[in-house]
């Protein structure tokens, strides 16, 4: 560095160009180049398309859903676990100009009905039910009406959007249009629509997850998806001979923009292991289908670990992969390379908001970079990281993480307020997740600005605690957390799960374990043996409600 002038926290990610196609645009070259390959195989339901049957398949949907009456833009939600129709969903509403919200499949009554109503749904793709849940049931709890329905075109009086439910599967319901009868519904419409499609447009609502506020609408746009899921492809180096195992929900940017995009953009095969996550039926998909990457959240890694100590099997197709959705310790990514052999494998950061990724190690970065950041930043995209005041802060100081760019959401639907306290004026998406850049501009994730731990006037980030309590032989996982305290504001608490077999820890033998190692005031002072956390359907964890429980139990 020159003397006199500061090292700030900001970096922007060089690239190849921006794409200016649409969803449905990356289909239709991903048939005319790889179209005898397989584009998708979908191995609890027994399928396998090609990219040209499957363009072809979703050409058919989306003329079906036009000739519902369905105007531009309007909003066709899915309700279903993970499925080959899921998948025909999300390139058919890209096709026919229709946005796809996202809902998650595990919501009950309170939370459909607030995806709905929120952005006036006017379709609902979904599967009977899933789980123990009947989706029908929770449709009539919202609205009684359901009951008497006889037309497929529906008058509920406490879901006015909504005008068709279509039902996948061989279930029939009275008033719901099955979905494999869209396959032969006509639309004279639809090519003239279907070239009208801009890649600026919106084509995806997701809603955020995690916090203790009603879920918002994060507005993707084609353009958002479209480059974020080729850049992950580029730096994964994917090509028309990899095979992804996606065990993630579709439902999430995860599986529907890193899974399903990132292969379409570079020919490579969407490989859907089962419905929801299971470790068994992931690992048997990767050798079934000889996959060659794998994504998952740490927990979902943690349990594949588990199970392949338990019976070693051959994954050794797997080159590479992707870890995403919540900070991923150290000692679980040693583990992804030397148990799963994953030697390959990236961590990602990035948010629903940013479509997802905006950081990602690349393949050839150290395992120490691998371990210990989330790596540079991506194409296209800049990052700059502040502190309370705004300033940009000195490389290596904790602070914000802000990010700008083509893969920042258009916005929360119908929310300008909560749109304009999340993007500044100038563009810059404020994460509240805290981290620090390195010289080299590689970004360690410390933890979310509402996570950190305020003792006496010292701020803790529960990432460091988690890290070193990890060293312990004995413990399995652990989330720390703050809990309010009359004298210091706040105290440091742990939630921890032992590894099976293993004797539960005492406060007093972890307090001890902690002396000489890490300041005095981030040991724990609250301490809790569990067999498990509480989490998203995504597996992200919530601390929250931790911190809930325990105020609760005072």
């Amino acid at each position: 560095m020159v003397k006199g002038i500061k090292n700030l926290s900001y970096v922007a990610g060089g690239g190849k160009g921006l794409l200016s196609y649409t969803v449905g645009d990356m289909l239709r070259i991903a048939a005319s180049k790889w179209g005898q390959q397989d584009g998708v195989s979908s191995v609890h339901e027994g399928v396998t398309w090609t990219y040209s049957e499957l363009l072809q398949r979703s050409e058919s949907i989306a003329k079906g859903l036009v000739s519902l009456g369905l105007p531009k833009q309007a909003r066709v939600g899915i309700y279903a676990p993970n499925c080959k129709e899921w998948l025909l969903a999300q390139m058919a509403t890209s096709l026919a100009d229709l946005i796809l919200v996202s809902i998650n499949p595990a919501s009950q009554a309170f939370e459909l009905e607030h995806a709905i109503k929120k952005v006036d749904v006017s379709a609902l793709i979904m599967t009977p039910g899933f789980r123990h849940s009947d989706y029908i049931e929770l449709l009539t709890k919202i609205d009684p009406a359901m009951g008497n329905r006889v037309s497929t075109t529906l008058e509920l009086p406490n879901l006015p959007s909504l005008k068709h439910i279509i039902i996948i599967g061989s279930r029939k319901e009275p008033g719901t249009i099955p979905f494999h009868d869209l396959y032969h519904m006509e639309s004279s419409e639809y090519k003239d629509r279907t070239r009208t499609v801009g890649f600026n447009d919106p084509t995806n609502i997701l809603f955020t997850s995690g916090s203790r506020d009603r879920p918002k609408a994060a507005t993707l746009s084609h353009f958002n998806v479209v480059n974020n899921g080729y850049y992950v492809a580029d730096t994964l180096k994917y090509t028309y001979r990899d095979r992804v195992a996606i065990p993630v929900p579709l439902y999430h940017c995860f599986g529907m923009v890193v899974g399903n995009l990132a292969c379409i953009s570079h020919g490579a095969t969407m490989v859907y292991p089962d419905f929801s996550f299971s470790a068994a039926s992931t690992i048997n998909a990767v050798i079934k289908e000889k996959c060659t990457s794998l994504y998952g959240v740490p927990t979902m890694f943690r349990a594949l670990v588990k199970e392949q100590q338990k019976e070693k099997k051959d994954m050794s197709t797997l080159r590479t992969g992707v870890v995403l959705g919540s900070i991923c310790p150290p000692d679980l990514m040693k583990q992804v390379v030397n148990v799963l052999g994953i030697n390959g494998i990236t961590s990602c950061y990035g948010l629903t908001e940013t479509s997802p990724v905006s950081f990602q190690t690349r393949l050839n970065d150290d395992l120490d970079k691998r371990v210990s950041t989330v790596g540079t930043v991506h194409p296209h995209v800049e990052c700059q990281i502040i502190n309370s005041k705004g300033e940009i802060v000195e490389r290596g100081t904790v602070g914000e993480i802000c990010i700008r760019g083509y893969s920042v959401m258009k916005g929360y639907w119908g929310d300008e307020k909560a749109t304009n306290d999340t993007i500044d004026p100038d563009r810059w998406m404020l994460t509240e997740d805290q981290g620090v850049l390195d010289d080299k501009g590689y970004l360690k994730i410390v933890g979310h600005l509402k996570d950190m731990i305020v003792r006496g006037g010292e701020n803790i980030y529960p990432s460091e605690v988690e890290i070193f309590l990890g060293t312990h032989p004995d413990i399995e996982e652990v989330h720390v957390f703050g809990v309010s305290d009359e004298f210091y504001g706040e105290q440091v608490a742990a939630w921890i799960k032992m590894k099976s077999g293993k004797k539960a820890l005492t406060l007093k033998e972890i307090q001890e374990f902690c002396k000489g190692n890490i300041a005095y005031f981030k040991i724990p002072k609250v301490f809790k043996v569990v067999e498990s956390f509480p989490v998203t359907a995504t597996g992200n964890v919530m601390k929250y409600k931790m911190r809930e429980e325990h105020e609760a139990s005072k």
